[in-house]
C-alpha cells in the first residue's frame, strides 16, 4: 500500500469534475430550500439556468405573461380588429460569485490525515454552501437586506454578503404583501412597530391568509390536481399553531399528502391547502439588537406564505472545486465557488392594480420565547 500524501492536483480534469459536481450535489442535498426549486412555472423557487440573448448582450431573465384583462366580442360582431395584445413583464437576475476556503497546517502536522482533511473540507465547505444560499434565500423571500443575519443580528463586517452584486436588488415586501397579525383585529397591513405579544397566530390566521391569497391572486402550487401553498415558519411559530384547539381539529381532518412533489417532502402537516416547513433560518428577530413593538422589545417573526414563482434562481452550473499547494506544496488549501444569483419578482397587478411581490406574503406576528 502506497504511503505519502494524496497528489490532488495530479488528477486528470475528468477526475476534477466529478469532484466538482459530487460538491455541488453534496451541498444541494443539505439544502432546505431545494425541495422547493424546479424550472417550471409550477415551482415556488424557479431556476433558471440558461442565459436569454438580449440587445443588450446576455442576460438571466425571468418573464411573466398577464392574464387577459378584456372581454372579447359577442354574437356575430367583427372579431378582427378586437385582438387583445397579451402583456410580457421581464426582470433581470443579476448574478454573483460566492466562495469560501481552507487550508491545512502543513505536512508534518497532517502526514497521517491528509485524506481525512480533504473529505473533512469536502462535507463542511459543502455544508457552508448550502447552509449560506439557505439564509440567502429565506433574507430575499422576506425582504431583509443581507447586512443581517437571519435572527436579526448584524453580520460581521468582514462578511462579503451585503456586496453581492444582487444584494441591492433585495426589497421590502410590497404594500399588499406585506401583513400583519393582529390578535384583535385580524389581518391588517404590516406594521413592525405594532407587533404586540398578544399577536399569537392561530389557525383563523391560516384560514383568513389563504383567503387573502386568494382574493388577491397570489398563484398557488399545483399538485395531483389540487393547489397549495407553501408556509414557511420558525420552529416557534409551529409550536403556537399546536397548541391551538382549533388547529388541532384541523390536523386531524387534514387530506392525505401526495407522494408526488418534493415539496411535501419533510413538511410538518398539510392544513386546508397550506404546507407546513418549520426551519430555523425563517426570520426573526430573536438576536437582533431593535426588535419589534413597542420600546422595539417585542420578539416577532416572518413567516412566509409561498406560491408558484415566489423566487428566482439564477444557477449557471456546479460548484467548482479547486486545490491549492503553498510553501513548497507544505501546505494544502481547497476552495468552493459558486455563481448563482436570487430575485424576489415584483410585478404590475392586474387585480391589484398595482406593482406586487408576485408570489409570497411577508406574514409578522410575534414569537414566543
Amino acid at each position: 500500500m502506497a504511503k505519502g500524501a494524496t497528489n490532488f492536483a495530479g488528477l486528470n480534469s475528468k477526475q476534477k469534475i466529478v469532484w466538482s459536481r459530487r460538491v455541488w450535489n453534496a451541498a444541494r442535498d443539505k439544502m432546505f430550500v431545494k425541495r422547493f426549486i424546479g424550472s417550471s412555472e409550477n415551482s415556488m423557487i424557479q431556476r433558471i439556468t440558461d442565459l436569454t440573448k438580449t440587445e443588450k448582450g446576455e442576460r438571466v431573465l425571468m418573464q411573466l405573461v398577464a392574464d387577459l384583462q378584456e372581454d372579447g366580442v359577442v354574437g356575430d360582431n367583427d372579431r378582427e380588429g378586437f385582438e387583445e395584445m397579451m402583456e410580457n413583464f421581464e426582470q433581470e437576475i443579476t448574478i454573483d460569485l460566492i466562495s469560501h476556503q481552507v487550508k491545512n497546517k502543513g505536512k508534518l502536522a497532517d502526514q497521517k490525515t491528509v485524506i481525512r482533511f480533504r473529505e473533512q473540507a469536502r462535507y463542511r465547505l459543502a455544508y457552508w454552501l448550502a447552509n449560506r444560499i439557505d439564509q440567502l434565500v429565506f433574507l430575499t423571500l422576506s425582504g431583509i437586506s443581507y447586512a443581517y443575519m437571519n435572527n436579526g443580528a448584524p453580520r460581521k463586517a468582514s462578511s462579503p454578503f451585503p456586496s453581492l452584486s444582487f444584494a441591492a436588488d433585495v426589497q421590502a415586501p410590497t404594500a399588499k404583501r406585506h401583513l400583519r397579525w393582529d390578535a384583535t383585529s385580524g389581518l391588517v397591513p404590516g406594521d413592525t412597530t405594532q407587533v404586540s405579544a398578544d399577536d399569537i397566530i392561530t389557525y383563523k390566521t391560516i384560514v383568513d391568509l389563504v383567503a387573502y391569497a386568494k382574493d388577491h391572486y397570489v398563484k398557488p402550487l399545483e399538485a395531483g390536481g389540487k393547489e397549495y401553498y407553501v408556509m414557511l415558519v420558525k420552529p416557534g411559530t409551529l409550536a403556537q399553531l399546536k397548541k391551538d384547539s382549533d388547529y388541532q381539529r384541523a390536523v386531524t381532518q387534514g387530506l392525505p399528502r401526495s407522494k408526488d412533489n418534493p415539496w411535501f417532502n419533510g413538511s410538518a402537516v398539510t392544513v386546508d391547502g397550506v404546507v407546513f416547513h418549520e426551519h430555523r433560518l425563517v426570520y426573526s428577530t430573536t438576536g437582533a439588537t431593535t426588535k419589534w413593538g413597542a420600546g422595539n422589545a417585542i420578539n416577532g417573526t416572518r413567516s412566509l406564505l409561498c406560491g408558484a414563482q415566489a423566487l428566482g434562481m439564477a444557477d449557471l452550473g456546479p460548484a467548482e472545486w479547486d486545490e491549492e499547494y503553498f510553501q513548497y506544496k507544505s501546505r494544502q488549501g481547497i476552495s468552493v465557488d459558486k455563481m448563482f444569483g436570487l430575485l424576489k419578482p415584483r410585478f404590475f397587478s392586474i387585480y391589484d392594480q398595482s406593482v406586487e411581490d408576485f408570489g409570497v406574503i411577508c406574514l409578522d406576528h410575534y414569537l414566543q420565547g
